[in-house]
């Protein structure tokens, strides 16, 4: 009992010094960061949908949503009321509690991998030393929502979708952490903001321009999108690790697939395109702009440019099989992502440019 007595101060100590009103003020204001980022996502990622229907279907010479408001603008709003009050239809053979937090924990993961994401500057909910290390352990855990959706629907369908999606998964997340690593080696910090800021002079994607294509691609298998959407290969029959799931459950698999999509992008722009930087420096026409009411506008143009580039590759693209991907990602990506890493620590090391680190 003493030893509980003193140790509850000290546990107690940094919250110990904070006035309540201070405290209040802080967590108000987090609240404020959290509603002002999840808020225009949830949005995007709804219009994402119907940009990316408009598109496809500009491409296949297809008119696409054009009935329910004017050019079609309101169809991202009937698709989410019709899910809303859809009935819910749960197996009588599936795990119903971990059946219901599947879908749950996948649009948790996707909303709290912005979190360490910066939008432009000071505009980021927490800006931690080991953002990029967060990130990646965030859209690492995501496959675990996807599996467990899978294994709880007591279906065999469901189930190889949710299997072939881990190892999906097992295929890629090598070839991302070396390219990462290889980010940090130019960067010297964890830190996304200051991994921005390092891009002042030159976005990372020109000196590592096949990193910045590799990377790319790999989100696209991150993203479980064309041509790399294996888990949901038996469309035609059935839609793979989601198959047993209706109404809200199946939209929060939808707004979490997207969101991710949005965040991929987000992390592609500020690894390798400057994040919110201007490509024309202090020449920037929209400088006034940017530096006052829309800080992350060039943030916004690079992943508005970089969502086309997804949605004209499900156009452009069939899709791969299994055994392709594999192939792909173990004897093609890891290899090249495997080498880049001493190449550019050996150019960095002899051109005396590595970064120093505190």
């Amino acid at each position: 009992m003493p030893a509980t007595m003193t140790m509850a101060p000290t546990l107690l100590a940094p919250w110990a010094t904070v006035p309540g009103a201070a405290l209040g003020a802080h967590v108000g204001w987090l609240l404020v960061k959290i509603l002002a980022t999840v808020v225009p996502l949830l949005l995007g990622v709804a219009y994402l949908t119907l940009a990316e229907r408009k598109v496809m279907a500009s491409m296949q010479r297809r008119v696409g949503p054009n009935v329910v408001g004017v050019l079609g603008l309101l169809q991202p709003l009937a698709d989410g009321l019709k899910l809303l009050i859809k009935e819910t239809v749960l197996p009588s053979s599936a795990h119903l509690t971990l059946f219901l937090a599947a879908p749950v924990l996948t649009l948790t993961l996707a909303l709290a991998a912005w979190a360490a994401l910066p939008v432009a500057g000071e505009a980021v909910i927490a800006d931690v030393e080991l953002g990029l290390l967060y990130l990646f352990g965030i859209s690492s855990l995501g496959v675990y929502g996807i599996v467990v959706a899978g294994w709880a629907s007591n279906s065999q369908y469901a189930f190889l979708g949710a299997l072939r999606s881990a190892a999906q998964m097992v295929s890629y997340e090598v070839s991302l952490g070396l390219i990462l690593l290889t980010v940090v080696l130019c960067a010297g910090t964890l830190n996304l903001t200051e991994v921005v800021a390092h891009q002042a002079d030159v976005w990372y994607v020109v000196p590592l321009l096949p990193l910045a294509g590799l990377f790319f691609v790999s989100t696209l298998a991150e993203t479980n999108r064309a041509p790399f959407d294996l888990p949901e290969a038996e469309a035609e029959l059935v839609a793979g690790y989601n198959v047993e799931y209706s109404a809200m459950g199946f939209a929060m698999f939808f707004l979490g697939e997207y969101a991710n999509m949005i965040l991929m992008t987000s992390l592609t722009a500020v690894l390798f395109l400057g994040g919110w930087l201007s490509p024309f420096g202090a020449w920037d026409p929209l400088l006034p702009l940017t530096a006052t009411a829309l800080p992350g506008l060039w943030l916004g143009v690079k992943v508005t440019a970089l969502l086309f580039g997804f949605i004209w590759v499900r156009a452009a693209f069939p899709r791969l099989r299994l055994d392709q991907l594999m192939r792909l990602m173990w004897k093609c990506y890891l290899p090249l992502a495997l080498a880049f890493v001493p190449l550019v620590a050996g150019i960095l090391l002899g051109f005396d440019g590595l970064p120093v680190i505190a």
